[in-house]
């Protein structure tokens, strides 16, 4: 009698507990974007460095400008400007956005607020040497204080966080041109199978073209993570035994022609119990990866283990089923090791637009369409774990716990948006 399968938590929780942690890095911000900051930046001095004007307009003393004033222009700051002029009351200086307040004024009057008018100045008119306040301002008014967004020494962005544009932003602000971060995490990829040609190449019967590297290389990348090498292996033991090796071993030979060592392997194809799959017969026999049937509809067939202190994840060689794999196992795995705190997804519910039979005691995961009524399977297109051009529809999955059997319509589903 089998064993009986893992639930889907079960079995990623097995995986997450043998993960390791990736080191490190100095990063340029250029290099940084995607990665997990390692080490909390804090701000080097004030953000803002100075008070600055938050408008095109003229600086003033505020109580001496009410409306109707005509003021006498004395001076012009652009953005840059070092210069300090002196203001008294009566007078305004020429101010522009980002230029540093005048120690002595304490007000900015918009030029939409003076006589001259926002139009006057886009119609080309020469600046005036006087200058009438059409809407009387208050202190502060249009000022941006220094240190109103970030104190020196207070953080500009901790630790943890991924950094995306805004966080890298902050950084450069503070005045950081490098982070430490986590590495992103480098992976081998190896799709196996006989059958399989190279997209474009003229097929003989019983060949397919070879779509699971492609597949599985653009989801990590999407995922963060550097694809070192991408092989596709005959259905034979000792072609596929050289490739793991060479997989494994700091002799991986990178797509840009580099040479680097890798984080994780991800195999696809030949982890099912067929007569002909070799990945069972030489992962399997040597213990280090364990090989399980999950509840999960498609991908029930899983493998994982860790050889040499790098996880190895053997997938299903199925398209939909790899898809599958790569968003609720992979993912989220290789995302844990880059140091995420949240490595999955958010979820949503959204209602069926149609319904669908789900089996029995399974999770089972569907490509769907968002639609503004809710979610519906690809249209015109039947579930089977083989079915890529479905994938091409999807803008979603949906997601179905083990004790549903029947999804309805109007029903709430779980769905992760992944298209």
């Amino acid at each position: 009698m089998s064993a009986p399968a893992l639930t889907l938590d079960e079995y990623r929780m097995r995986i997450a507990s043998r993960l390791p942690v990736l080191p490190t890095v100095r990063l340029p911000l250029d290099e940084a974007p995607g990665t997990v900051l390692a080490e909390t930046v804090v701000t080097r001095w004030p953000i803002p460095l100075f008070d600055n004007s938050a408008m095109d307009g003229y600086a003033v003393h505020a109580a001496a400008s009410p409306a109707g004033t005509r003021l006498r222009v004395v001076a012009d700051l652009a953005a840059g400007s070092p210069d300090d002029p002196p203001l008294a009351p009566g007078e305004a200086v020429r101010i522009m956005t980002g230029a540093p307040m005048p120690s002595q004024a304490d007000a900015v009057v918009p030029l939409e607020d003076t006589e001259l008018g926002l139009a006057g100045a886009l119609a080309g008119s020469a600046p005036p040497d006087w200058v009438t306040v059409a809407r009387a301002p208050v202190v502060g008014a249009h000022v941006r204080r220094a240190g109103e967004d970030a104190s020196a020494g207070e953080p500009a962005v901790v630790a943890g966080r991924e950094l995306g544009p805004w966080q890298l932003a902050a950084i450069a602000s503070a005045g950081h041109e490098h982070v430490i971060a986590r590495r992103m995490p480098r992976v081998a990829v190896l799709s196996t199978g006989s059958e399989l040609v190279a997209p474009g190449a003229v097929s003989a019967r019983g060949q397919i073209p070879e779509s699971n590297s492609v597949l599985v290389t653009a989801a990590l990348r999407a995922a963060g993570a550097v694809v070192v090498s991408a092989s596709v292996v005959p259905d034979d033991e000792d072609s596929l035994r050289v490739e793991v090796e060479l997989a494994l071993g700091d002799a991986a030979t990178a797509l840009d022609g580099e040479r680097l060592g890798v984080d994780a392997v991800v195999l696809t194809g030949g982890a099912a119990v067929g007569a002909f799959d070799p990945v069972r017969a030489v992962l399997g026999a040597a213990g280090t990866v364990r090989f399980d049937a999950v509840a999960l509809q498609p991908g029930r067939h899983q493998g994982f283990g860790v050889i040499g202190g790098i996880p190895v994840f053997c997938l299903p060689g199925n398209p939909v089923a790899v898809a599958v794999s790569l968003e609720l196992i992979v993912r989220p795995a290789l995302r844990s090791m880059a140091g995420h705190a949240e490595p999955e997804r958010p979820r949503f519910r959204l209602p069926a637009v149609t319904g669908w039979a789900s089996p029995a005691w399974r999770t089972q995961v569907v490509p769907v369409v968002v639609e503004a009524s809710g979610v519906a399977p690809v249209a015109g297109r039947a579930s089977g774990s083989h079915r890529v051009r479905s994938l091409a529809d999807a803008t979603a999955f949906a997601v179905v716990p083990p004790e549903v059997e029947l999804v309805e319509a109007g029903d709430l589903v779980e769905v992760i948006l992944c298209g």
